[in-house]
């Protein structure tokens, strides 16, 4: 049995794959080892997932944001031996586990567009042109946590219409004060703001919120997809932003002259049928 784990900041989805094909999918908090220790990662493991798989795995392929360095490579490896010490374990970034995922084993524009955002031109096999994220600072458009980051900016300078405003207030009950502590002083902020993807769901056919949402897809194809060759290839996204909003994405894809291959929530089905030959491989 081989362990598959697609890790964001906010959730990770773990699949318990068989010989035989079958599989048990298990849900936990995210892991991100740039924000959480070792020690944490271990005892994730070890509350959530020892009691329903077991320890005989053979391999586990751990994508995740936050996989940026040898040395995080090197951390995941020692939590995941100290849990399952029969395991071979490979970790890598969650853009490879979006291509891996919509593109298979065919080259491809791949994207990520949830908590966080990320592209990358995938070979089949590897990643082979990559434009940095940024992160929800200095990149991550149209990200959920992006996308959050505007809203809260219009609500704290009253930007929002009256309606949109009075239903934040009535709904979140946050002070400036308690937005701003949020942001700066508390673990994760990104997945803070992309908590408030909900409340731009609920409201999509506001103009303000329409704005917000077109004006970020461009900017996303302008600052990332028009790096790669668009023209060629066409463009598979990951995430729950590019799922929900899948309509509106497809209609500035349109306008900026990109072609919308496969738009997936969720990466793990397409990596299950990725590392199928591991499995019945034995690897």
């Amino acid at each position: 049995m081989i362990l598959i784990a697609d890790s964001g900041s906010t959730k990770v989805d773990w699949c318990a794959l068989k010989e035989d094909g079958t599989y048990s999918i298990i849900k936990t908090a995210g892991i991100n080892p740039v924000f959480i220790t070792k020690d944490k990662i271990v005892n994730i493991l070890k509350d959530k997932l020892l009691s329903v798989i077991g320890t005989e795995i053979s391999a586990v392929y751990f994508y995740g944001a936050g996989v940026v360095s040898n040395g995080v490579c090197g951390d995941l490896a020692e939590a995941f031996g100290e849990v399952f010490p029969k395991a071979k374990c490979e970790s890598a970034s969650d853009i490879l586990a979006a291509a891996r995922a919509v593109c298979g084993h065919n080259k491809g524009i791949a994207c990520i567009m949830g908590t966080g955002s990320n592209s990358c031109f995938y070979d089949g096999s590897q990643i082979t042109q990559h434009v940095n994220a940024g992160g929800f600072i200095l990149g991550d458009e149209a990200s959920g946590g992006v996308l959050g980051r505007k809203l809260v900016s219009d609500y704290i300078k009253g930007m929002l219409p009256k309606d949109l405003q009075t239903a934040f207030t009535g709904e979140y009950h946050l002070d400036y004060a308690q937005i701003v502590d949020k942001v700066y002083k508390q673990p994760v902020p990104s997945r803070f703001l992309a908590s408030f993807s909900h409340f731009i769901e609920a409201h999509m056919d506001s103009p303000h919120i329409d704005h917000l949402l077109r004006s970020s897809f461009k900017e996303f194809f302008t600052r990332n997809v028009y790096q790669y060759d668009y023209k060629s290839y066409k463009v598979n996204f990951v995430g729950s932003i590019a799922f929900v909003f899948r309509k509106i994405l497809e209609q500035v894809a349109e306008e900026c002259g990109v072609e919308i291959g496969i738009i997936m929530r969720s990466p793990i089905e397409g990596l299950i049928h990725y590392h199928q030959i591991d499995v019945k491989g034995g690897r």
